[in-house]
């Protein structure tokens, strides 16, 4: 998939080249402006995937700027039709405001119809970056219906969910079969997302796709809802299997506790087996696990890293990553899991977002095997610990350490 071709604009008496970007939609190859000329050099093309992590980045460092609709219509929602490979200048492949009227309400446009040999495949409903989108689904659904569009997409520049009619055929189906959020996109999004290009548009392809996603998402959310509180239906059913006396309610109520930490226990265990396999790859290929000592202020931010003895006494231990694991899991909710990194040190291991220590999550106190402590950073830069006993007690933070990763969105 191409997307952008950069490539090199010589004007006037050609004495200064001046590097630029051209999206492949605007223009044609071996086009020629006056006395300019344009040279395009395909082998630095971006693929699909790049221009996607490209878009998000740009939807980061801008998205604090743009203060309207029609704004994040051009900086982050046009740009992410045409890396689709549609041009967004062009009414046979794109048209804005198209009429989506039905016979009680006219005057309904939808802010933009992805086209195909004279009909909409897909329609796109754009809001402000800040909108929440629960709230504007239903105005999607009536667009739905007055047009012949097999897929519907919500969007606020930075949350893309995709509709279709699963259920009954032009009814768009009240729950997306995806949903990407490009501050943490991941890839095997990425490549859903690539079936919607206009290259490799195919119908029956992207509808079965379709399927399968959305009930594997909402398998997702049971066996996510399960594990943060096992449901009555579920405890019953794993007691059953390991009790051998009268399953009564008081046995209920105990085995409900061990069912909840018996699930959080598994999710560490394999957390723990894919963190052996992990370190036993690195040392077989000769590397160091990562450590590094913290950075507290601005002026050893700037100093060039000295090593010394202090460094060498840094040992991360299996447990500090076993709970760096937990705290990662546990935030991705809120901000993109590759975006949670660690640093350890003498005193304590910190977990922060964006390998920058002025962005702190908490930190995990575990030198002293019998008393170990996290510690969450508040915006005063003062430091609560708190207790634990045991990995698993890491849980029961949940909301310290969402409110934190909250705190960088």
């Amino acid at each position: 998939m191409l997307s952008y071709l950069p490539c090199k604009v010589f004007s006037g008496p050609l004495d200064e080249d001046v590097d630029i970007q051209f999206h492949a939609s605007y223009v044609n190859i071996d086009v020629f402006y006056g006395t300019g000329r344009i040279e395009f050099d395909k082998n630095m093309a971006m693929d699909f995937k790049d221009s996607i992590l490209q878009l998000a980045e740009r939807v980061k460092s801008l998205k604090e700027s743009i203060q309207t609709e029609e704004a994040t219509k051009n900086a982050f929602i046009m740009p992410f039709i045409q890396i689709l490979g549609y041009d967004v200048f062009n009414p046979l492949e794109v048209v804005p405001e198209m009429d989506c009227d039905i016979v009680k309400k006219k005057g309904e446009k939808i802010d933009y119809a992805i086209m195909k040999d004279g009909s909409p495949i897909m329609l796109i409903e754009c809001k402000h970056w800040k909108q929440d989108l629960n709230l504007h689904d239903n105005q999607l659904k009536r667009y739905y219906v007055a047009s012949k569009a097999k897929f519907g997409v919500l969007t606020n520049g930075i949350v893309y969910r995709f509709y279709a009619d699963l259920i009954k055929e032009n009814i768009m189906d009240d729950v997306p079969f995806l949903e990407i959020n490009l501050e943490k996109i991941r890839e095997a999004q990425i490549e859903e997302v690539k079936k919607f290009c206009k290259e490799n548009f195919d119908l029956d392809n992207i509808l079965s796709s379709a399927n399968e996603l959305k009930y594997m998402s909402e398998v997702k959310k049971i066996i996510r809802s399960e594990f943060d509180e096992p449901s009555p239906e579920l405890v019953k059913l794993l007691t059953k299997r390991v009790y051998e006396g009268i399953v009564t309610q008081k046995v209920l109520d105990q085995f409900t506790d061990i069912v909840k930490r018996a699930l959080k226990s598994h999710i560490n265990d394999v957390m723990s087996e894919k963190l052996g396999i992990a370190i036993k790859a690195t040392e077989a290929a000769g590397a160091p696990i990562q450590t590094a000592s913290p950075v507290t202020d601005s002026k050893e931010e700037e100093e060039p890293t000295k090593i010394d003895d202090k460094a060498s006494k840094i040992n991360t231990t299996t447990e500090e990553l076993e709970g760096y694991y937990i705290v990662k899991s546990i935030v991705c909710e809120v901000i993109a899991s590759e975006r949670v990194t660690y640093r350890d040190s003498q005193s304590y291991f910190a977990i922060f977002a964006d390998d920058n220590n002025r962005r702190p999550i908490c930190r995990l106190h575990f030198n002293n095997t019998t008393n170990k402590r996290i510690g969450f950073i508040d915006e005063n830069r003062n430091e609560q610990v708190e207790c634990i006993e045991k990995l698993d007690d890491i849980y029961n933070f949940k909301k310290q350490l969402i409110d934190a990763a909250k705190r960088y969105i």
